[in-house]
């Protein structure tokens, strides 16, 4: 379905500011809605005898008449008399149109929309009447409240210029409404409106007191009338109870001068919903503090590890529980990073980079000197992969190091590069060292390093890795100069992501 800005650029001479204008107009007109308890559609002028009808809206306070979409449909004979009526005239007016979907009359009030001092589009409120029925105090209130609303739309007063909050996080009229005067004294208050009252400690008749001396929201609504604007506020009112409020003033224009005449309070009790954010957020805390308590407990294994290490007397033993401390500072890396990050997915790249400077630390060395290097964006993802998912890679750059530069060589790099769809990360790890051996079968490795990748990768992460001798092309792709075909080692991940 087309949108309204594309049917006004593709149908009329309007420009941006006035199809703008009609865009604000359309995000509010579900409140008009809510108060005329009927369907509300937007016409717009094509040529003399033709009118497009370029939105809908229905209301939730009562039934509709329309139950198909009619836009980008055109207005029938009986709607063109009545909406050329009101274009030509700028005046509101009232009419009986005949409705093809329900077979019968019904009543139709056309509202000139005006911008800029003239006529651009038509509204209309379309229903039909029912004479059993007498309407009680509510709907008499709301149709008065819609009939000023409307004047201001014909005068150019609605949808409201300025700082205007957005409309879609507010309180509908069905939530609760209060009716003010220009002094912010209560004259109606719907059924909904008093229960939120009651909610707040309000139990005395608010009929006649001003918010101030009932104590509700009545710094929104004098910022309201003062800015000639809508207000919308979130009132704690007590520790337990939380009011969200949006104050609407009502206008009229007197010659030059644009004077309140009264507004409409709408509000919505949310103290459930800011109950539930606090336990979100409490949560949330708790979360990280376990998260950072993990990381400082395998600092310490970490740290009475080395320190057992310098007891040692055998360099094998030495190089174990070098590697031991190395994969425990790995995993607390992930959790260090958890700490700092809101929920359970975290951004790979805040993992691999400190990664990269672990193994820098721990490896390098003048007999070997090594550059480390990361390139593209891993995404995020859930710790549950990002925590084995290091520990494969810490092994895969160990592994490269130990065997791609062996003690006393020339040294060289080691490049990491990561990419991802919407569907699997995929991590590739290549060095220029000493070339991968022909004979090599890596499903069959028995190394503790290359045995943790494997089973990690296949097991535990559900991917899929391959080893293979390096080339000239990779090397240009990732930017190691003069690599040849057959030099070092290229390692290829794929992991599976699960949103």
């Amino acid at each position: 379905m087309p949108t309204l800005a594309e049917l006004a650029y593709e149908h009329t001479d309007l420009e941006s500011d006035a199809v703008n204008h009609l865009g604000a107009l359309v995000s509010e007109w579900g409140m008009l809605a809510d108060f005329c308890f009927a369907d509300m559609l937007l016409y717009l002028p094509i040529d003399e005898d033709s009118w497009l009808i370029a939105a809908q809206v229905r209301a939730a306070t009562g039934q509709t008449l329309y139950h198909q979409d009619y836009v980008n449909t055109w207005a029938s004979d009986s709607e063109k008399v009545l909406l050329a009526r009101c274009y030509s005239s700028g005046e509101i007016s009232q009419g009986e149109i005949f409705v093809q979907a329900i077979g019968g009359p019904a009543n139709m009030l056309t509202i000139p929309v005006r911008y800029d001092g003239k006529t651009i589009a038509v509204l209309s409120r379309e229903w039909v009447t029912d004479n059993a029925r007498r309407a009680g105090q509510l709907e008499s209130t709301y149709a008065e409240i819609f009939g000023k609303l409307a004047e201001m739309v014909s005068q150019g007063l609605f949808p409201f210029e300025g700082r205007v909050a957005d409309a879609s996080v507010a309180p509908r009229v069905g939530d609760g409404a209060i009716v003010l005067d220009a002094q912010t004294r209560v004259r109606y208050a719907s059924p909904n409106a008093v229960s939120a009252l009651h909610r707040v400690g309000v139990s005395t008749n608010a009929i006649g007191q001003t918010l101030a001396e009932l104590g509700v929201a009545e710094s929104a609504a004098r910022n309201a009338y003062e800015r000639k604007e809508p207000v919308i506020e979130e009132i704690e009112q007590t520790a337990e109870v939380t009011l969200l409020t949006r104050s609407i003033p009502l206008l009229v224009e007197r010659g030059d001068a644009v004077d309140v005449i009264g507004g409409v309070l709408l509000l919505r009790d949310v103290s459930e919903l800011r109950r539930r954010d606090r336990l979100l957020l409490t949560k949330d805390a708790t979360i990280r503090e376990i998260h950072h308590r993990v990381k400082n407990n395998l600092q310490t294994i970490s740290s009475l590890l080395r320190l057992q290490a310098r007891r040692l007397e055998s360099a094998e033993a030495k190089e174990a529980v070098a590697e031991s401390v190395r994969r425990i500072r790995t995993i607390a890396l992930v959790h260090e990073t958890l700490s700092r990050e809101p929920g359970e997915d975290i951004a790979f790249i805040e993992i691999v980079r400190p990664l990269l400077r672990l193994v820098e630390e721990g490896l390098q060395s003048a007999d070997r000197p090594v550059q480390f290097a990361v390139k593209g964006d891993g995404g995020r993802m859930p710790a549950t992969v990002a925590t084995p998912l290091s520990v494969v890679i810490l092994e895969l750059l160990q592994n490269a190091v130990d065997h791609g530069f062996p003690e006393g060589s020339a040294g060289g790099s080691v490049v990491v590069t990561l990419s991802h769809d919407d569907d699997a990360l995929y991590v590739r790890v290549l060095n220029n060292g000493i070339g991968l051996n022909p004979n090599f079968d890596f499903s069959s490795a028995t190394g503790l390093g290359l045995s943790i990748v494997r089973t990690l990768v296949t097991t535990e992460l559900a991917g899929t890795i391959a080893m293979r001798a390096g080339s000239k092309s990779d090397g240009d792709a990732t930017g190691i100069a003069g690599m040849t075909d057959g030099q070092g080692t290229v390692v290829d991940l794929r992991v599976p992501i699960t949103n």
